[in-house]
């Protein structure tokens, strides 16, 4: 399928998710599969209805680098266990968004960039309103009762690894460098979260996104067919 109608079909999909809460949109995949543009485009798809979208990612809830490399700089366990902030990111989004919650939420508590944390102020949610946070390891156990839909995209190491060197080679100094990183601590790390996590049989929505122009449906929840 081509990029463009998929889209317009995953937003119309997440449209018909009935919810009397601010919908939950996980966006899941390995490194460097095309999560962020996804949630981009599909965010910029969906922003001619009437309906607030919100969108976030999980790199602005990592934990500082002294949390994130204590196992070591290039531990695969460490890149699994103790990237991110799951309890800011509960506290401050998911469970605000949810069916209990008050509505009034935050976006980001730390930028990697600079390492430091980020005061940032709450914004209040319409209740129609959608998420759509997207990042790695976001179908893990610890997360999956805050999500009311999750999309999971499928690629191959040999593609995202090709990508992600290209992205990073220049934040890690080379292209040698950043295959290096690539090659014992981030893929490791994932085959980690697959096996404890078994995403792709978790997620509601399966994409193949091996061909960013051509992305295509693997799985699609029998209540989000077409004509049902």
């Amino acid at each position: 399928m081509e990029r463009i109608p998929l889209l317009r079909r995953l937003a119309e999909m997440i449209l018909r998710v009935e919810s009397d809460h601010p919908l939950r949109v996980a966006i899941d995949g390995v490194d460097a599969s095309g999560k962020t543009i996804l949630a981009d485009q599909l965010a910029e798809t969906m922003q001619d209805g009437k309906r607030q979208i919100i969108r976030s990612s999980v790199d602005d809830f990592h934990n500082p680098q002294y949390t994130r490399r204590k196992r070591g700089d290039l531990s695969p366990q460490g890149f699994y266990h103790d990237s991110f902030n799951y309890p800011a990111l509960i506290e401050v989004l998911l469970t605000p968004l949810g069916p209990t919650g008050n509505r009034r939420y935050r976006t980001a508590v730390f930028d990697l960039q600079q390492e430091q944390p980020v005061e940032q102020p709450c914004k209040t949610a319409a209740r129609d309103a959608i998420l759509l946070i997207d990042g790695i390891f976001l179908l893990r156990p610890r997360l999956m009762p805050y999500w009311d839909l999750t999309i999971y995209l499928d690629v191959d190491f040999s593609h995202s690894m090709a990508r992600g060197v290209q992205r990073d080679a220049a934040f890690y100094g080379s292209e040698t460098e950043a295959s290096r990183r690539y090659q014992q601590r981030y893929i490791p790390g994932q085959e980690l979260y697959q096996q404890a996590a078994q995403p792709l049989d978790k997620a509601d929505i399966l994409i193949d996104n091996n061909d960013l122009e051509a992305p295509v449906f693997l799985r699609v929840p029998p209540y989000l067919q077409p004509g049902v």
